[in-house]
């Protein structure tokens, strides 16, 4: 059979890795700096922890797994196996008797069931931070996958706006690190829910937001026939032309909308939300330009209560790198009330596609080899794994290459494993206590002490 790959899926070469991983570090440094600890949960949850918390869409994309029916206090598995198969097929038929596990959708839920299961023993504000594989059923295309790595931050037990603040400056600082330029799109579900109130479609809330979302993909035009799918008066429609037509002056949008929100509780709340994050941070220094009031901005998981933030880089077509906002309800599902939180994602899949379109990798995000050792044979050899240790053990990579072969093939292995440089330890070297060697990058080859290759 040939071999292949599951569709949505990839594997990684040494490079995709050594740059995954620059990536990864400067994501994990951020992180602390700001004051997030590590955690990890399991790949997979109870089906149930995960239903009902991302939307219709999202519940759709929910890798089910398939029971097993196995139980793993027998020896005799496959006897075991088939006679729960024959036992399945006798009952009457239903979804739970096939599947009651899932693979995480994202990192949020499952670190809401983590909070839940765990409240009495955390310190609140708690801050975490999760880098590791989700799974969605999507169709694959540039830059989705069906794996793919979350690495997200997120605070519970606060209900202060200054987190929304020092999450834009997460995100800044970790872009501005990579040298990837973004622009920050922030929005509030509260203003959301105002615009559903000022257009009487309060009952349609979800149905609206999940319309809206789809803006960047398919257009006012596309918004419009879906709200009228779903049910949503052409009246209501026309009250919200105005989404449409924003300027680029994010405080004169807001206050278009306090205008519209007179007597509308909750969208007037959205709006003193925003005003004070957009302040604040414009206050710390950070551009208008890389902070943007996108009212359209829906961000299509039911979960969210609050500040609304997806990221999106200035000089690629790449949809959104990083996402997020604030659910203060969310541990409520879990039987645990009064914790609220707010985190935010970077996409690291789309980052590393970014990056790689861009050309901003540096030399050292490849984990090349430093020296190769050729390898002569006999006493030259046994000399030159002793140099080895002594490279490896001042944390510099080398190595020997394994067999006594010809000299040019010793070479094409180097260049094209990338190697830096071809170690020649041989007879003459030894009787003169020296070391040869060639950078392949410059062609350059020069002979020194023993010492001085040491020390250099």
């Amino acid at each position: 059979m040939k071999p292949s790959l599951a569709k949505g899926t990839r594997d990684f070469t040494s490079l995709e890795v050594s740059r995954r991983k620059y990536i990864i570090n400067i994501l994990q440094k951020n992180f602390e700096l700001f004051g997030f600890q590590p955690l990890e949960t399991p790949s997979f949850e109870n089906l149930s922890t995960l239903t009902g918390k991302y939307g219709e869409e999202g519940d759709r994309l929910i890798f089910k797994i398939l029971n097993s029916s196995i139980n793993e206090s027998k020896e005799e598995k496959k006897t075991q196996m088939l006679n729960d198969f024959q036992k399945a097929l006798d009952k009457p038929f239903s979804a739970e008797s096939l599947t009651d596990k899932a693979l995480r959708y994202d990192l949020t839920v499952p670190f809401a069931r983590f909070v839940a299961m765990n409240h009495g023993k955390l310190t609140f504000p708690y801050k975490r931070y999760q880098i590791q594989p989700v799974w969605r059923a999507d169709r694959p295309q540039k830059g989705r996958f069906r794996e793919f790595y979350q690495c997200d931050a997120d605070v519970v037990g606060s209900e202060s706006l200054w987190q929304e603040v020092d999450l834009v400056q997460l995100y800044l600082k970790s872009f501005e690190e990579l040298k990837v330029s973004v622009t920050i799109h922030i929005n509030n579900r509260k203003i959301l829910s105002g615009l559903a109130e000022y257009a009487g479609i309060t009952d349609k809330l979800i149905d609206f937001t999940v319309a809206l979302d789809k803006l960047d993909k398919i257009g006012k035009d596309g918004v419009v026939k879906e709200l009228l799918e779903r049910n949503i008066s052409q009246e209501s429609i026309d009250k919200l032309d105005f989404l449409f037509n924003q300027s680029d002056d994010a405080l004169k949008n807001l206050l278009q909308l306090k205008e519209k929100f007179a007597g509308n509780e909750i969208g007037l709340k959205g709006v003193e939300e925003l005003e004070f994050v957009i302040t604040q941070s414009l206050n710390l220094g950070v551009d208008i330009q890389n902070l943007v009031f996108d009212i359209t901005l829906a961000r299509g998981l039911d979960y969210y209560t609050g500040a609304i933030f997806e990221v999106k880089a200035d000089e690629a077509q790449m949809g959104s790198i990083g996402g997020g906002g604030r659910y203060d309800n969310l541990t409520e599902v879990f039987g645990v009330k009064n914790v609220p939180g707010i985190g935010i994602s970077f996409g690291l899949d789309r980052i590393y596609l970014v990056m790689e379109e861009l050309n901003l990798f540096p030399e050292e995000a490849a984990s090349n080899v430093e020296y190769l050792f050729a390898n002569f044979g006999g006493e030259e050899t046994s000399e030159a794994l002793k140099l080895i240790i002594q490279l490896r053990q001042k944390g510099i990579s080398a190595e020997l290459y394994p067999e006594s072969a010809k000299i040019n093939k010793q070479f094409t292995y180097a260049e094209k494993k990338g190697i830096k440089n071809l170690v020649f330890l041989g007879e003459e070297e030894l009787k003169n206590n020296t070391v040869t060697f060639k950078n392949l990058e410059a062609g350059e080859q020069k002979t020194v002490s023993l010492e001085e290759f040491l020390n250099s």
